[in-house]
């Protein structure tokens, strides 16, 4: 078969598509990847089909306004004004997005999509090609769980009715978005035909069923398919020095923000930093997309910082992770069995905060716009109290015994 994949997102948003992209590849089907510019190199470098979505909606994010969306202006008015900011940019940045969703998907002609949530045209492209496009959810609460709100609520529970609300209330806005989407590329859907069609495509959560167990009120769709992850160390290799310090060290306590970014890197690095220096933790800093920054000086013999680092091979070798609460890192720590603390940046960072408290995998961490002195308690609390280890690897375990590649296969080419 010849099966689309589009992602519009971060870094994070891309890896559970290119791990199905890789498993579609091995069983012989006819891959392409529809990702934002950005992420080009990503599917390139795994040898599959590469069609762009432009740069323009990663380069949203870098602005002034996204970086204070994204959880870094511990000021509620400063922040709702750059998420209004954020949304009126994104609107024509939008409709871009869905024209070339529409222009690539009429020159593949694909036999299957399997797409992103906010990719919104294979939902509209479905009218035409029933059971043909399957949503891939690498977050959860996007359908009604009893004791959960919608996940654009954080998940919290407000009660059944206002839970129920939640939901719908989300289910309203994507329908209206779609049916203006539906609009701009030459199409016509009224609001029960579009809630129709997404009753009937098939959504599969990418998640372990040990973080997040398929309700009964789903009654069969949509599922949840595990966890499944692709091996990032193909075309890397550790550089001499980060392996020195790694064994020259006990108990490395890894650091990293992933795709996050926020406007105040160097303050936020330097919170972490000196508890820290004050412990003399040893520790390995992830920099990446520039959430934290290497400073001018500091203890090299003690500090490691990296700008790139695959976690599948990181996370064998420290003793607890400090992160953003992205899913799929979330997962990978777990599943390699460290103790875990989360600092939330966004959406379902603070439910994935939540459940590494409830199941005792770590302390409960603070948002990234309140990053103060209190971290030092929890991060102490993080590398010390042997129950996070214990029930981690509890978990851990859980993770590693699924194996849902097959049914993950067959929901997508049936």
């Amino acid at each position: 078969m010849k099966i689309l994949l589009i992602a519009i997102g971060t870094r994070g948003d891309m890896e559970p598509f290119l791990a199905i992209a890789e498993l579609l590849k091995h069983r012989g089907e006819d891959v392409c990847c529809l990702f934002p510019e950005q992420f080009r190199h990503l599917a390139e470098e795994s040898g599959f089909d590469f069609k762009t979505l432009d740069s323009k909606f990663m380069d949203l994010l870098n602005t002034k306004e996204g970086k204070a969306a994204m959880g870094g202006s511990s000021n509620f008015f400063v922040k709702a004004w750059a998420m209004i900011k954020l949304a009126i940019k994104f609107k024509g940045v939008n409709k871009e997005l869905v024209r070339r969703q529409q222009a690539v998907i009429d020159q593949v002609q694909p036999d299957r999509i399997v797409y992103h949530s906010k990719a919104v045209y294979p939902v509209i492209w479905s009218k035409s090609n029933p059971g043909k496009a399957i949503m891939v959810s690498p977050v959860p609460y996007l359908h009604y769980v009893p004791g959960h709100s919608h996940l654009g609520f954080k998940a919290i529970n407000m009660g059944t009715f206002l839970n129920r609300l939640s939901y719908k209330l989300a289910d309203f806005g994507l329908i209206k978005t779609i049916q203006s989407s539906a609009k701009n590329t030459g199409n016509q859907l009224s609001g029960s035909e579009i809630k129709q069609i997404m009753s009937e495509n098939t959504t599969l959560y990418s998640i372990s069923p040990s973080l997040f167990a398929p309700s009964d009120s789903w009654n069969g769709n949509p599922k949840v398919v595990g966890f499944h992850e692709r091996d990032k160390t193909v075309n890397w290799q550790p550089t001499p020095e980060l392996e020195d310090f790694l064994s020259g060290h006990q108990k490395v306590l890894f650091i990293s923000f992933g795709s996050m970014i926020n406007p105040q890197p160097e303050r936020k690095t330097q919170i972490l930093l000196d508890v820290l220096n004050r412990h003399q933790i040893p520790a390995v800093i992830n920099t990446s997309s520039g959430g934290l920054v290497e400073p001018k000086t500091y203890d090299s013999n003690r500090l490691h910082f990296v700008n790139q680092i695959p976690y599948d091979w990181i996370f064998k070798k420290v003793h607890a992770v400090i992160h953003h609460g992205g899913s799929g890192t979330t997962h990978m720590g777990l599943k390699h069995g460290l103790p875990t603390m989360i600092i939330p940046h966004i959406i379902d960072q603070f439910v994935w905060n939540r459940l590494v408290e409830e199941i005792g995998a770590g302390p409960l961490g603070p948002d990234i716009s309140h990053l103060g002195a209190k971290i030092e308690t929890q991060i102490l609390d993080l590398i010390s109290n042997s129950k996070y280890q214990e029930n981690a690897k509890r978990i851990g375990s859980q993770m590693q015994a699924e194996n849902f590649q097959n049914v993950l296969y067959e929901e997508i080419i049936k």
